[in-house]
């Protein structure tokens, strides 16, 4: 179950779709905050810093 929840939220975030309800739905079925933000992350990818701060 945890997989295929998994797999909806990676689809909806290719999209425009509100991620909420997806987000709620991989908890309910106990995927873990790493498990969701691996996910998001293969999607949006991490931030960089650009530039120097000093």
């Amino acid at each position: 179950m945890t997989s295929t929840s998994l797999k909806a939220l990676k689809e909806a975030a290719k999209g425009e779709a509100n991620l909420m309800p997806y987000l709620i739905d991989a908890v309910k079925t106990y995927a873990t905050l790493g498990e969701i933000c691996g996910v998001l992350r293969e999607v949006f990818g991490e931030y960089q810093q650009g530039g120097n701060l000093f």
